[in-house]
Parts: structure tokens; C-alpha cells; sequence
């Protein structure tokens, strides 16, 4: 990576310091410095990618139509442009099932709903956003991160992080979930993944909430200030890389990348991008899953006393949980031929936005699609994790965090309420929670 461009970005966007900088667990700059637009343009009825329905957590009832009169619809006028709303269980896994015909790759704008722009002075390729047989080769070479015997070796350590951090907290106090749990939590394990200074932890939280942040596409100087960002991320990770390219391979992903023929040579924006995925990745779905276990389990008082009752049905309730949050929205697939889409015909390069958060509430899959039932028989047919040759592949990490957290609270008999502040995200990609105001208390 080129520091002096670093600089001369970080400089001009307002970030102090360098990449080199060490940093300790409190800095955090400021997330957003540069305002957003207070008045959009004006967007279809059916445009369910206005920020304000996630923000205001009141997307439920326009997927519930959309789904029961017009399941694959053409929205003709967004602030990313027109697409295709796919907004049922069947029609998205339809879709996911032939990925040469609906391409997820970079080179058509990749997995969002926000297009990528010639005179974007950065591209991020990464494996989530290719193509076979490129995805499969990037793919293979992180996935022994993820498998069962890993996340056998992992589990002691995650479950004593999880007890050490909910042993700390203040039981008839209130405090911020969202920080001192779901972050934290997360944040921490994506530090073990990368091999990453543990006292600077804190700047993956950082690089990941920029990162995933779609609505700084309609914004020029918020891209320009994410690039600064993204090319701190990235020259800190070359550090991270260059002490480890002459080291005998260990079970971090760094590691992994370098002793792969598939990513050993990766340019620095497939390197970034890959970077971004996997912080994401790692961090978005398991932190708003997390955060979604405390503020469900409060707002279903009858399941959470079901579940107090019974430790066995965690497992299931992880996957439940995972369901009624969905973290994720949507993501994105590019068609690359005419085709029939359910009786509609769609055009080659045009857009398709996968509502995995409306397939998720579909009630012909579904019973009571909006509760959460801790012993829901088919909760895992969920598509949180989306599905074919795309799904999460940190997926048992996630569910695994997660369940151990559910099993550390139970064996303490905590219980959360929530009683401040719940700050939404505000936004159509990632789905969750900034803020959350809770006390707990012993059963």
C-alpha cells in the first residue's frame, strides 16, 4: 500500500494519524463526520431500500404485501437506481440456485444494491463477489477457519472470553448492550481470526461499520472519507501480512491467505476487499444477532421464560434468533442474460435485490413468521446466511458465538430488560443495532 496516498487522503478527510499509528481501546474517531442528505430524492412506493423503514424498524407490513400480491416486482425509481425487489423464501432461493445466470460478481457492482462507478477510484474485489471458478479456489483457501473441528478448538476460549465479559457487567445497572456485549464479543473474535493486536481491536469495529455502510454511495465526500479508512485498514493489515510472509503457517486467516495459491498474490484491492468481507462478515452478523437475543428475548417474555426453562432448546433458538433478525437485509445479483423470473422478464444487466430479511418473514414457510418461537421446528431453513454456493461460510462461527453466549447467561440466570435507548441502523444492507439501553437482573 502507498502511506503517502494513505496520508493524503487521511488528512484531507478529517482522520488523524497514520496507518502506522498504534491505538489503544478508546480511540474511536468519530463514525460519520460528514453530514447525509436530510432530503432524498423521492422513490417509488415499492423502493424498500429507504433507509428510514430499517431505521424505524417498520419494514414488516410493506414486505408483508409485497409478498402476497407481488413477491418478484420492478422498482423503477430508488436513489440507487432501479432494480428488481425478489422478496420471498422461493423466489430468492430460485435465484441463488443458478449463479451464472444471477452473477454476484464485482465487475456488475457485486453484492449490494449500490452500483460501482467507473470513476470510483477504488475497486474492491472479494470472494463473495466473484464468480466461479475464482470464488471457488478464494473461498476454499479460508474456509479450514471454519470447520467443525476449529470451531471445537475455539470453543473453550470463546466460552471464557463470553464469561469474562458478562462477569463484568453491572447486574441492576443500566449500560449499553450493544457495546459492552455484541462488539465487544465480536470484536475480540475477530481479532483471534486475524492474529490482530489485541489493544487495537477496536479499529475492526471502526473499519467494519464504514465498510458496510451502503448509504455513503449517495454521498461523495462520505466514499472519499471511507476510502481514507479503507486504506488504513489496509495498510495496518500489510503490516500485519509482511511479519508474517517468511513465519511457518498458523491457523489465522492472514496466514491462511498467504500459504494459498488462490490469495498468496492477491493485488491490493482484491486484498482489501477480501479484508472487508471477512470483517463484515465476521462482525456484522454475529454482533446484530447478539444484540437481537436481548432485545427479542425482552420483547418475547413467554419464549425467554420457554427457553429459561428448558437450557436444550439454545441451538435451536440460536437458529430462531439468526431468522427474526436477519443482519443482513439483501444482497445483490446481476443477471447476464435475458431469463423468466416467475412469470416476469428480466433483462440482462439488470438488478436484483435479495430481501433475505422478507424471506425470512414469509408465512408460507414461516408459522407466526414475526415472533420468535424458541422451538420453532424449521427455524434453520432461514436465509440469514443466504444460500447455493454463496452462503456465510463463517456460519457455525456465528451460531456457535452466539449459543455460547445464550449457555453463559443461562448458567448465571441472567436475564436482559431492556429500559433506554434502542438506536437502529439506518440503512438497507446491514441490519441492526447501535445503540441499546439495558439493565439485567437473576432469575
Amino acid at each position: 500500500m502507498d502511506n503517502q496516498a494513505v496520508e493524503e487522503l487521511t488528512h484531507a478527510s478529517g482522520i488523524a494519524g497514520s496507518p502506522s499509528d498504534t491505538v489503544g481501546q478508546d480511540w474511536i474517531p468519530e463514525r460519520m463526520n460528514v453530514p447525509r442528505s436530510e432530503d432524498p430524492p423521492p422513490s417509488a412506493p415499492n423502493d424498500m431500500s429507504r433507509p428510514e423503514l430499517y431505521r424505524e424498524d417498520k419494514w414488516q407490513e410493506p414486505f408483508r404485501a409485497m409478498r402476497l400480491d407481488a413477491p418478484v416486482n420492478r422498482c423503477e425509481n430508488s436513489i440507487f437506481g432501479p432494480y428488481w425487489n425478489i422478496s420471498s423464501h422461493a423466489a430468492i432461493q430460485h435465484v441463488e440456485s443458478l449463479p451464472e445466470l444471477y452473477s454476484s460478481s464485482w465487475e456488475y457492482s457485486g453484492i449490494t444494491i449500490a452500483d460501482r462507478n467507473d470513476d470510483d477510484r477504488i475497486q474492491l474485489p472479494m470472494f463473495i463477489a466473484m464468480d466461479r471458478p475464482q470464488h471457488t479456489g478464494q473461498r476454499r483457501t479460508v474456509a479450514p477457519a471454519f470447520t467443525p473441528a476449529e470451531m471445537t478448538r475455539m470453543s473453550g476460549d470463546i466460552r471464557q472470553r463470553t464469561a469474562e465479559i458478562l462477569d463484568r457487567l453491572p447486574v441492576g445497572e443500566s449500560f449499553d448492550w450493544v457495546d459492552k456485549v455484541s462488539i465487544e464479543l465480536t470484536t475480540q473474535m475477530l481479532a483471534i481470526l486475524f492474529d490482530f493486536p489485541w489493544e487495537n481491536r477496536r479499529k475492526l469495529t471502526y473499519w467494519s461499520d464504514w465498510a458496510g455502510d451502503i448509504e455513503i454511495a449517495t454521498s461523495a465526500a462520505l466514499k472519499e472519507q471511507r476510502l481514507a479508512v479503507l486504506y488504513d485498514m489496509a495498510a495496518n493489515f500489510k503490516q500485519l501480512w509482511d511479519s508474517k510472509l517468511n513465519a511457518e503457517p498458523t491457523p489465522d486467516l492472514i496466514s491462511m491467505m498467504i500459504h494459498s495459491e488462490a490469495m498468496s498474490h492477491m493485488s491490493d484491492e482484491e486484498f482489501m476487499g477480501n479484508l472487508v468481507l471477512l470483517i463484515v462478515g465476521g462482525n456484522d452478523t454475529t454482533r446484530n444477532s447478539m444484540s437481537a437475543y436481548a432485545y427479542g428475548m425482552d420483547k418475547f417474555p413467554d419464549e425467554r421464560a420457554k427457553l429459561e426453562a428448558n437450557p436444550a432448546l439454545i441451538p435451536n433458538a440460536t437458529s430462531e434468533i439468526i431468522r427474526w433478525q436477519t443482519p443482513l437485509a439483501h444482497m445483490r445479483r446481476t443477471a447476464t442474460a435475458d431469463a423468466e423470473l416467475f412469470g416476469h422478464e428480466v433483462k440482462a444487466m439488470d438488478k436484483l435485490i435479495l430481501w433475505y430479511i422478507s424471506a425470512n418473514r414469509d408465512e408460507a414457510v414461516f408459522e407466526r413468521p414475526d415472533d420468535i418461537i424458541v422451538d420453532r421446528e424449521n427455524a434453520r431453513r432461514h436465509l440469514a446466511f443466504g444460500h447455493g454456493i454463496h452462503r456465510c461460510v463463517g456460519a457455525r462461527l456465528a451460531e456457535l458465538q452466539i449459543s455460547i453466549l445464550m449457555e453463559e447467561m443461562a448458567k448465571r440466570r441472567l436475564r436482559v430488560h431492556v429500559t433506554g435507548e434502542v438506536e437502529r441502523t439506518n440503512a438497507c444492507f446491514v441490519h441492526g443495532y447501535r445503540k441499546m439501553g439495558v439493565e439485567l437482573e437473576r432469575y
